[in-house]
């Protein structure tokens, strides 16, 4: 399809286009504007992100295979001399103020506690030698609690805009330490215990290209991943069902991932193809540790099996590995919804080639694999579900694979 049909058919069914980035940061720019006076020292963009599949394997050190999205969040920074950091947002009534001692473990709470984290994290690191005193505005279209790492996207943009006003490296090593510093914001300063994949790719991505992430170095090779040629296009079903990771769901279920796969030896996780003598090997008694352990095993194999798929450029390859991923996700971890599942089944029953949920699950967004002339069919099929089934009415958003956080100007 090309991209003028594309943005026919988008405009037609409503669908969440996406912002240009110049647009975004004019927006961030008015706002620091009207709060701050005068203008910032430079406003850096990031992008939000979806995981093609490798779902809750990231933080024991697997390989997981995300693509930035073309919704981002801009932030507009200036550096002053006081001790204070002030930072305002779009999206939200309540702004923040303080300073570098009124930051710790689940302070300041909310949305800024993902940006004031960040200076928090790049000091107690030494990527900079001390927190600064910033104005930040923020802006943002990527859909807050639809699971696209909307808090990564706003981390990534504030530690670039850091590193690049104080000197720090931004090179690929320099960005790998960036990502390690909102890793270290989000789990310490938010209290949200999330992998490394979020930042990983906000900061490193390729546009039309997806990246597969070795999460145990965080080295990245990187797949061409162009669903236009094929006839092929990606959906993403914002349920609008929001989930939140800082509640216990998550936590529980990275828990029992973490203990179950203490007890196998590496070699066993990834290299054995017989996934039963491994289980049995486990020796787990536990009948919901054991389907625990069969997610991860079956979803690394998921992920080696998409990125063959993609190296030989078979992307059509890739939808049965999405739904059986999400029947994995939703029947082994346990970590889907009824809203996600409605999507993911309404999307199938439409004829999409694969499809399953996204991000850490409990609600959040669906990805479906589809040929590009079911986009319409597919968009009515899940407003309908979510409408018979009571629930709220889905967005639908362009998965295009883009490019990694920016300075724009």
């Amino acid at each position: 399809m090309r991209t003028s049909t594309v943005h026919r058919v988008v405009n037609r069914l409503n669908m969440v286009e996406p912002v240009a980035h110049e647009e975004l940061c004019d927006r961030a720019a008015a706002l620091f504007q009207a709060r701050f006076g005068g203008g910032p020292d430079g406003v850096w963009v990031a992008p939000g992100r979806v995981n093609l599949i490798g779902e809750h394997i990231d933080y024991i050190g697997a390989k997981v295979m995300p693509f930035a999205l073309p919704y981002a969040t801009a932030v507009a920074v200036r550096v002053h001399s006081h001790d204070r950091l002030r930072m305002v947002s779009t999206g939200h009534d309540d702004g923040w103020e303080g300073s570098g001692v009124d930051i710790a473990p689940r302070q300041p709470r909310g949305w800024a506690g993902y940006v004031a984290g960040v200076p928090w994290a790049m000091t107690y690191h030494d990527t900079i030698a001390r927190i600064p005193g910033l104005d930040i505005a923020v802006h943002s279209s990527v859909p807050q609690g639809a699971g696209l790492s909307s808090s990564a996207a706003l981390e990534s943009a504030t530690a670039l805009a850091i590193a690049e006003l104080f000197g720090a490296a931004t090179d690929d090593a320099g960005r790998r330490t960036l990502a390690r510093d909102c890793i270290t914001a989000e789990n310490v300063v938010v209290g949200a215990a999330t992998g490394g994949m979020d930042q990983s790719v906000a900061l490193r991505a390729k546009p039309g290209h997806a990246m597969l992430l070795d999460c145990s170095t965080f080295g990245a090779e990187y797949l061409p991943f162009d669903c236009r040629p094929s006839g092929l296009a990606l959906l993403v079903i914002n349920t609008n069902a929001a989930h939140r990771l800082v509640d216990g769901g998550y936590g529980l279920r990275r828990s029992r991932v973490e203990r179950v796969c203490a007890r196998i030896p590496r070699s066993a996780l990834y290299d054995n193809d017989d996934v039963e003598a491994v289980l049995h090997c486990a020796d787990a008694d536990d009948p919901a540790l054991r389907r625990v352990l069969r997610h991860v095993l079956t979803e690394i194999r998921r992920v080696a099996a998409a990125a063959t798929a993609l190296r030989s450029g078979e992307i059509a390859a890739v939808g049965p590995l999405l739904t059986a991923s999400h029947v994995s996700l939703r029947d082994d971890l346990v970590v889907s919804s009824p809203e996600l599942d409605t999507a993911v089944d309404a999307a199938l029953e439409a004829g999409a080639l694969g499809a399953r949920m996204v991000g850490g699950g409990f609600g959040g967004s669906a990805l479906a694999l589809i040929r590009s002339d079911r986009v319409g069919f597919i968009i009515e099929a899940a407003r309908r579900s979510a409408r018979d089934s009571g629930f709220p009415e889905p967005d639908f958003l362009c998965a295009i694979p883009s490019a990694a956080a920016r300075r724009v100007y």
